[in-house]
């Protein structure tokens, strides 16, 4: 029975968990204005989203979507272990590929398809690729896959998916091996005629070229007729280090250095070939002064004009003995013996020839001596001393690389291993060992170990020796004791396993093994390792043995039964004129599938393919061949563009030692014919993917400057190459890791990789937080918010339509929104899901070593002053009652940077642009400017541009806006350099410029910083600003946690007797907010405890709401519903500090709501939001809104959210979110830009009724004209009668006119409001002049109800004669429900503007706080 996956448990919860919230309220955002949410996050979602509940499994590779707006939604994960390298998109259908045996619930190998429509997995097949998939490409010409990596099925390394089929195939070319057997890339050209293949393998082209690698079992070596199967598997010895002398030298630098023939890296020339002064011979030394095991030497001759040797002798080191040599004659193919002299051939044909000693020779180095020459002078091309077979040293630098060697050798150890050096009886020579102490009785598996892994060039029979120095030369004889070594001589073959006593007096090579070996290969590496014995002899010296590790010797003793003689050996006929390539293959569609001859695993027929196999073959050349590619890390191309000029771009991990782009490292390109070099030679490491972007070539991988270092270490990971200027530009300052992946949609570049920073300088790895997904926006040439969010290490990157892209990596967490502290809100198309837009911007943490107290301050207590003059001396010295013990308030919301704490909207007078002005904790920098800003920030939604406050920056944390005209008001825990502010500051909007005299400054309590929560105002107290927090004083008066700021005096006043204690939240009621409610946790100063009080400014008095023990703690926040002190809401947290609550005032007493909320809740804001729809009526909220609760929230019922609805009888999760490091994040406010709205639904006729409304309108004015006709002939005759009598007559007909004039004025202006949707603004004219006389006597106590006393209307004001009507502004008397169709409902004291006052008891008015129109009667305004 299979295991259940526990990712698939989780999910399934989940889902089940989200049942009872899939439709989330339908908060109706657009009526609240421009809506902004702040808080401590970077990512943002949903509650519905289903998949914001699903834990993230890091060992697993997850699939997540991005939209065209940058939101991400997870698809699916791999299994355990499992990795996305690659993907593309194939008509409608989605492939991705990599190393998994699953995706989601499907079982696929490697590769597996999506499709977007159904949301569906589906495995490729079922007998794909048997091993990794490094690369992946979407024919669409042919509707296949091409898929490239590490596998030996369908095809070598690469293998054909046909979609039509349905069937694996390998490719028509069979595959591609040698080097890593890597396939990394697979890409169209620009015309897409043909497919570029990249990695790391060889190809070979039949024609004139290159020597052909040999036929032995060293496949790196090229070949020679002056070399046998036995003497090209000898590795040769490394002589990085070695002192090498040629004497005398030829005076032309170009073939002065004796080292260039050690190992060169290029055919006999300049720089690759030594020459000896002319007519002279020549002495070459090699000295090592360290002992070697050499079993003889390489030499190649030199063919430059007028040079060569002929003939030489060899001399060791120390012994001073000249030398026998073996060595095969190439022309007869016999093995002949000399001495000295020994001859060297002339032929240009020969690359080299090897000579071997007698017997393998412990030596320190060789002087070779070159006596005789042709032409003017001897010289030499290859020098290299061949070791007795391979070999490792315990010391690192005893570990070079060989030359024709991918790898050097090495070891690994385990246990604390110290070197220790001895004197030997050589002058100048001395012996280095490691060695290790281990207590007596310690077990071979407690012991330490070390393992020599040597490079192999060969399979072979060898003898393996362990070199151990003699325990007198080290005087260690005491404590040296036995060990054990075990030996893997290759797969298939047994482990050999042996003990032997290191307790030998001089230097000794014990032999431990005598069999086959096979070579070194990617998949297997021959390992000696040696421990303690499990029985050791001795018993040590203090308690202690030690472990002595020096060299490993293999002896090669014959390859393939061929014995060091070199008889029967011989190189292959024919082996000349062979093109070998390296890492790149082009392959044109235009060639038949069916040439059975082309197997790009073997020799191809033709001498290039195509004329772009030259990019292979130089890369192969320009690398030095084979012994080009060996470096640490093996050699590779890892991707390639086509430019449409025709230029290709090749980028890897590789260097170029020879060629037309000799010196070029990790990207070049090739162009007409031939490899050039890019500016500044290329990069310091490793690039892993390009892309272009018109004539721009944007790289990513693990560099950090150009080659030359020309940029200063700003191309860290990411850089962008201009084609047209040649130069490399900085993105930024880079990032702080890996890019293994870049993609390009909607003009930005999109970069995955293993780095969590955008840098935002040089050298520097402070920056914004980017787990593993970045975005450059090319239009504004700068890093912007991604639009999705996730924190991983990211593989892959790719279009999966035209609108939406598939991210893939190790994914600790995701939110659909990405953002840091901010999103904009409005209702969404569909209406259970608002629209969100997130931050355009990246925002940092605060700057690092700005801490508060560091910043020093102006005297905080002003000296006195003439404003202090007319502060009332009752007041400033009122003595209030001893301080209550009062709860601490709630923690406040954690807010690691960068978090947006709060959020205000200010229209600029000069633009007319709309902006949100943010402030939290956090820093920036603007786009294209260097000055860094921080807590605060003006950002245009519109644009997504955001600009900090100039001048000194505030240095701290912000907590609460206000704007007051053009005055911005901050407040929170922050002083400003240079001024006296503590908490509190002002700043000029229009001036840009801090108004440090704007307000003297506020001081806290003794010990306690100053916090500023809130800095509101209301329209019942002009010119006035309310400050409220935690602090003891403004300026030099005595006011606690709440004072008044009057504007206009510039003067603090204190608010009645004041309160004691902190203030956390204020919210105002009354129809026109004459009552403030303060909550935290407070006192009255006769000491009643009351952690929500109000205050009436008629009045001037505070008093408590509710009863000490009606609330369980301190209040953290709250809200009055609409203005109602009947309705007021309070969230805090228990003086013990054990739960959180959720209170109601209903006018008489608390009630306490949301008892599921859990202890570590922390909210942050009650705000209450109007709804779309209606929730079921209960006593405590109305069915047209709900409560949005934000902050910290873990609830019983639902686990984590950041913000939750409560419609008065439970809360339904709204918002969640998750912070830069992927723990849970919060919402601290929602703000918006309208001050007043209304909660109650506008109600619109179905368009088809509006029509036929619309249809009877005109019917009607038709008949009207007609009647008016009518009615105008007959008044003209009635005129003429009426003249006769006396028009006095005409006064007492008043009240009959009247009403129905009224009445007509009241349906023309509900016709108009609710049909046309116009203001009824109507012009006087002659009939209305005669109906202003007739009111002009109207009893004020008559049928139309008016009798109250009213102003004057504009028109009385100047006798009725206005040519046209102008609008005022008027305050409600009395309230009004506007209950009839186009009536306007209002408040008591609100403001209106009078639109028309036309008819004497219905006016048309406007509320200025909601916009809305209708009529009211003209009574019920003064």
């Amino acid at each position: 029975m299979s295991a259940t996956n526990p990712s698939r448990i989780l999910l399934s919860l989940s889902i089940l968990a989200n049942v009872a919230f899939a439709a989330l309220p339908q908060v109706d955002f657009d009526r609240m204005g421009t809506v902004g949410l702040a808080g401590a996050f970077a990512g943002l979602d949903l509650f519905q989203n289903t998949s914001s509940s699903i834990a993230f499994d890091p060992s697993t590779s997850t699939l997540l979507s991005r939209d065209i707006d940058g939101a991400l939604t997870r698809l699916a994960s791999t299994n355990a272990g499992g990795s996305i390298s690659t993907g593309c998109a194939l008509k409608d259908v989605v492939f991705i590929a990599g190393s998994f045996s699953s995706i989601g619930d499907t079982s696929a190998n490697n590769v597996a398809s999506y499709t977007p429509s159904s949301g569906a997995f589906a495995a490729v097949g079922t007998d794909g690729p048997n091993g990794e998939v490094h690369s992946i490409f979407c024919d669409a010409a042919d509707n296949k896959v091409w898929v490239g990596g590490s596998f030996t099925s369908p095809g070598s390394n690469i293998a054909v998916w046909d979609s039509k089929a349905g069937t694996w195939s390998r490719p028509p070319f069979v595959g591609v091996t040698g080097a890593q057997s890597k396939v990394l890339s697979i890409t169209a050209n620009s015309s897409d005629s043909s497919i570029f293949f990249a990695g790391s393998f060889i190809t070979a082209f039949q024609g004139n070229g290159s020597p052909l690698l040999n036929g032995t079992n060293n496949p790196n070596v090229p070949f020679s007729a002056g070399a046998t199967p036995f003497s090209s598997s000898l590795v040769p010895i490394p002589l990085q280090d070695a002192q090498v002398d040629g004497s005398p030298s030829s005076s032309n630098p170009q073939f002065g250095n004796i080292k260039n023939i050690l190992c060169p890296s290029g055919e006999d020339g300049p720089g690759n070939s030594w020459l000896a002064a002319d007519s002279n011979t020549a002495l070459v030394t090699v000295r090592t002064f360290t002992f070697i095991s050499a079993n003889g030497l390489r030499l190649g001759n030199t063919f430059q004009e007028n040079h060569g040797t002929t003939g030489f002798s060899v001399t060791t080191i120390p012994d001073n003995k000249v030398q026998t040599l073996h060595y095969r004659d190439p022309v007869t193919g016999q093995t002949q013996t000399c001495s000295d002299p020994c001859p060297l051939s002339i032929d240009s044909s020969l690359l080299y020839q090897d000579f071997l000693f007698d017997n393998t020779l412990t030596i320190t180095g060789v002087q070779v001596k070159l006596s005789e020459f042709t032409g003017v002078a001897p010289g030499l091309h290859i020098l290299q001393l061949l070791s007795a077979g391979a070999f490792a040293s315990s010391v690192d630098s005893g570990n070079g690389v060989s030359c024709f060697a991918p790898n050097p050798s090495n070891t690994t150890r385990t246990g604390d291993w110290a070197a220790k050096v001895a004197n030997t009886d050589i002058a100048g020579t001395i012996q280095t060992v490691l060695v290790s102490s281990v207590n007596v009785g310690t077990s071979a598996s407690d012991g330490p170990t070390f393992t020599w892994i040597p490079y192999v060039s060969a399979s072979g029979n060898y003898d393996i020796n362990l070199l151990v120095p003699g325990c007198i030369n080290f005087q260690d004889c005491a404590s040296r004791t036995t060990v054990k070594i075990t030996i893997f001589p290759g797969e298939g073959l047994q482990p050999w396993v042996a003990n032997i006593s290191q307790q030998n007096p001089a230097d000794e090579a014990i032999l431990v093994y005598s069999g086959p070996i096979l070579s070194s290969s990617p998949k297997f590496v021959t390992t000696i390792s040696m421990t303690l014995a499990d029985n050791p002899t001795g018993s040590g010296e203090g308690g202690k043995y030690e472990l002595v590790a020096d060299r490993v010797q293999m002896v090669l003793k014959s390859v393939d039964n061929t014995s060091s003689d070199g008889s029967g050996g011989s190189g292959p006929e024919g082996a000349q004129g062979i093109n070998n390539g390296f890492g790149f293959f082009e392959w044109p569609r235009s060639l038949s599938s069916a040439d059975s001859s082309i197997d790009a695993t073997k020799t191809l027929p033709n001498s290039t393919l195509t004329s772009l196999a030259n990019v292979g073959i130089d890369l192969f050349k320009g690398a030095g061949g084979s012994n080009g590619l060996s470096f640490p890390n093996p050699s590779a191309i890892t991707t390639v563009v086509h430019h449409p000029s025709g230029r290709i771009f090749l980028g890897g991990h590789f260097a170029l030692s020879s060629g037309a782009a000799s010196g070029s490292a990790n990207v070049v390109a090739y162009d007409s014919g031939a490899l050039t070099r890019l500016a500044d030679n290329g990069l310091n490491g490793p690039v892993n993917f390009m892309v272009f972007n018109g004539d721009q070539l944007f790289v990513g991988g693990e560099f950090t400057d150009t080659l030359s270092g020309s940029t200063d270490q700003r191309l860290r990971g990411v850089a962008m190459y201009d084609i047209t200027k040649d130069e490399w530009n900085p993105l930024g300052a880079g990032l702080n890791g890996r890019v293994t992946s870049l993609g390009m949609a909607n003009s930005q570049i999109l970069v995955a990789g293993n780095f969590t920073r955008l840098l935002t300088s040089a050298n520097v790895d402070a920056g914004v937080a980017v787990a593993g997904f970045a975005t450059w926006d090319l239009k504004k040439s700068a890093w912007v918010n991604s639009g999705g969010f996730v924190v991983g290490s990211m593989s892959f990157v790719g279009n999966a339509t035209s609108k939406t892209q598939i991210i893939a990596g190790n994914v600790v967490s995701s939110r659909q929104f990405g953002a840091s502290g901010m999103v904009i809100l409005k209702n969404g198309d569909s209406k259970n899901s608002p629209k969100i837009t997130p931050l355009g911007v990246q925002l940092d943490s605060a700057w690092s070593g700005s801490s508060l107290g560091s910043v020093r301050r102006r005297s905080l207590i002003p000296r006195a002053s003439a404003w202090i003059s007319h502060v009332k001396k009752s007041k400033l010295f009122l003595r209030q009652a001893p301080s209550t013990q009062l709860s601490p308030l709630p923690a406040p919301l954690p807010a690691p940077a960068p978090a947006v704490l709060v959020g205000t909207f200010w229209t600029n007078n000069t633009s007319s642009a709309e902006v949100a002005i943010i402030g939290g904790n956090f820093s920036f920098h603007s786009p294209g400017s260097s000055s860094g800003y921080q807590a605060v920030a003006l950002y245009d939604p519109a644009t997504g541009m955001i600009q900090g406050l100039q001048g000194a920056q505030l240095n701290g944390t912000v907590r609460s806006l206000l704007v007051d005209g053009t005055q911005l008001y901050i407040g929170g825990e922050f002083a400003i350099q240079g001024t006296n502010a503590n908490g509190l500051a002002v700043y000029d909007l229009s001036k840009q410029e801090w108004n440090v005299n704007a307000i003297p400054a506020l001081q806290g309590n003794a010990g306690s910083p100053v916090v500023v929560r809130s800095i509101t105002t209301s329209p019942s107290k002009q010119n006035t600003v309310i400050v409220a927090g935690s602090f003891s004083q403004a300026g030099s008066l005595r006011c606690q946690s709440i004072c008044a700021y009057d504007t206009s005096s510039k003067q603090w006043n204190t608010l009645g007797n004041g309160i004691l204690g902190e203030v956390a939240s204020i919210a105002y009621a009354g129809d026109n907010q004459e009552i403030l409610i303060a909550s935290g946790s407070i006192a009255l100063p006769e000491n009643t405890v009351s952690n929500v009080v109000q205050f009436g400014f008629s009045n001037a008095t505070w008093t408590a709401l509710g009863t000490p023990a009606a609330l369980p703690g301190p209040v953290s926040a709250i809200e009055v519903n609409n203005g109602n002190a009947s309705s007021i809401f309070a969230a805090g947290r228990s003086t013990d500090g054990s739960s959180s609550f959720l209170s109601f005032w209903n006018g008489v007493n608390w009630s306490i709501l949301g008892s599921t909320l859990q202890g570590n809740t922390t909210v942050a804001q009650l705000t209450m939001v109007p709804l779309q729809d209606t929730h079921s009526a209960n006593g405590v909220i109305e069915p047209d809104r709900m409560l949005m609760v934000s902050g910290l929230l873990d609830d019983s019922s639902f686990g984590s959210a950041s913000s939750a609805l409560f419609d008065g009888q439970a809360f339904i999760p709204y918002f969640v979110s998750t912070s830069v490091t992927g723990s849970s994040g919060a919402v601290a406010s929602l703000f918006r830009s309208f001050s007043y709205f209304s909660f109650s639904h506008g109600r619109f006729l179905a368009t088809g009724v509006v029509i036929l409304i619309s249809i009877a309108i005109a019917a009607g004015v038709v008949f009207l004209l007609a009647l008016i006709g009518i009615l105008w002939t007959l008044l003209s005759r009635r005129d003429d009668k009426l003249s006769k009598f006396d028009a006095a007559e005409e006064d007492d007909d008043d009240s009959i006119q009247h009403r129905p004039s009224s009445l007509l004025e009241h349906i023309n202006a509900a016709t108009r409001t609710t049909i046309l949707g116009t203001s009824p603004f109507n012009n006087t004219n002659g009939e209305q002049e005669e109906e202003k006389i007739a009111r002009d006597n109207h009893d004020p106590f008559g049928p139309d109800a008016s009798n109250y006393v009213r102003a004057e209307t504009p028109s009385d004001a100047v006798g009725g004669i206005l040519a046209e009507e102008t609008s005022r502004l008027a305050h409600a008397r009395y309230s009004f429900d506007g209950a009839g169709e186009g009536e306007l409902p209002i408040s008591a004291g609100a403001e209106v503007e009078v639109l028309d006052d036309g008819d004497p008891a219905w006016w048309y008015a406007r509320d200025v706080r909601t916009g809305q129109e209708g009529v009211v009667p003209a009574a019920y305004l003064y």
